[in-house]
């Protein structure tokens, strides 16, 4: 089966204080997307990539390419107004529906290709695989001037890649009233398909704020 990697990169930037978008900001002598359409050119299935990137940003992104002779193949889409907008048209761009699709926030970097490698076989198999980690610290609920602890053991705390098979994914995002879902488990479970988790890793960061950035560069740096 065919394997596709969507790319999902339309963040502004806004918590990291950059001018630049953060996905274009640089990691370990780079910028952080091209370390991430990395991880999934490693990959012995050798998947075909598309990258969703805000329409303004298309030249910016075409520039840095030149700049550091990357030349990685990939498939570029604008993206929406929202992160749903974008996957949609991302799902738009692949022909063969009959595959299998990892959908991964551009700003997470450090996803090893083990994982990449996992959900796909998952998703093969269960139709869906979601990478998530247990909870270290505790946790409360907070409801106006109530609070109570909740039981870590109960939650997960949800990453990327989710891979899912690309028809049944398809079909999920040509429900109504989704804008508002966060994730794309969220609308693979709305369309009332059961989710599928597999293990991520601590390591698999979103980079959203500067020490976010400054972690990611430590842990590229470790032996």
């Amino acid at each position: 089966m065919q394997h596709y990697a969507l790319i999902v990169a339309g963040g502004a930037g806004t918590r990291m204080g950059a001018e630049m978008p953060k996905q274009f900001l640089t990691l370990a002598g780079k910028p952080i997307l091209m370390h991430t359409l990395e991880k999934f050119a490693e990959l012995p299935s050798q998947p075909h990539i598309i990258l969703a990137l805000p329409a303004h940003t298309l030249s910016v992104w075409a520039d840095l390419q030149a700049s550091y002779g990357f030349d990685i193949p990939h498939t570029v889409v604008a993206g929406g107004n929202t992160r749903i907008a974008s996957v949609r048209n991302g799902l738009a761009a692949i022909p063969d529906q009959e595959s299998l699709v990892a959908i991964h926030d551009g700003v997470r970097p450090l996803v090893t290709t083990e994982i990449i490698t996992q959900s796909y076989a998952i998703a093969e198999e269960k139709g869906s695989a979601v990478a998530c980690v247990l909870l270290k610290d505790s946790i409360r609920y907070v409801a106006q001037n109530d609070t109570k602890a909740l039981e870590r053991s109960h939650y997960r705390l949800v990453q990327t890649p989710q891979t899912f098979q690309t028809w049944q994914i398809w079909e999920a995002y040509q429900q109504s009233d989704i804008e508002h879902l966060t994730d794309d488990a969220s609308v693979w479970e709305a369309s009332g398909r059961q989710v599928e988790l597999i293990e991520g890793a601590y390591q698999n960061i979103k980079i959203t704020t500067p020490e976010d950035l400054k972690v990611a560069e430590a842990l590229l740096s470790a032996p």
